[in-house]
């Protein structure tokens, strides 16, 4: 029960697992997209994005985050950013927020407004 207790109380435990948690919603939204959104927003491929950030979150996993002083932890946070905040919006705008959907359209679900 004490090695519970250290980890609970520790800001840093709590900051690496909100980072492997970050990443591993980056990673998993990344590869649940469609490949020809990313063509299509011009983006780097879909390939290129799983890779990245399947790298990142496998290194953390692997050797552990460590926020302050881990180099790869900050690189594949970084990585996992820009996902997030440029890429993913790019994409759910052309596929109209849903990952296999088709574009936008003016009708509604019973046809025409």
């Amino acid at each position: 029960m004490q090695f519970l207790n250290i980890h609970l109380l520790n800001p840093f435990w709590w900051l690496a697992t909100a980072i492997i948690c970050f990443k591993a919603f980056a990673f998993v939204d990344a590869a649940f997209r469609r490949e020809d959104a990313y063509r299509a927003a011009d983006k780097k491929t879909k390939t290129f994005w799983v890779v990245v950030l399947g790298l990142a979150l496998g290194a953390d996993l692997l050797f552990g985050a460590n926020p302050v002083t881990g180099l790869l932890t900050l690189i594949g946070l970084v990585a996992a950013i820009v996902y997030v905040v440029d890429v993913r919006p790019a994409i759910k705008l052309l596929t109209d927020g849903r990952g296999r959907g088709g574009g936008r359209s003016n009708s509604g679900p019973y046809g025409p407004w």
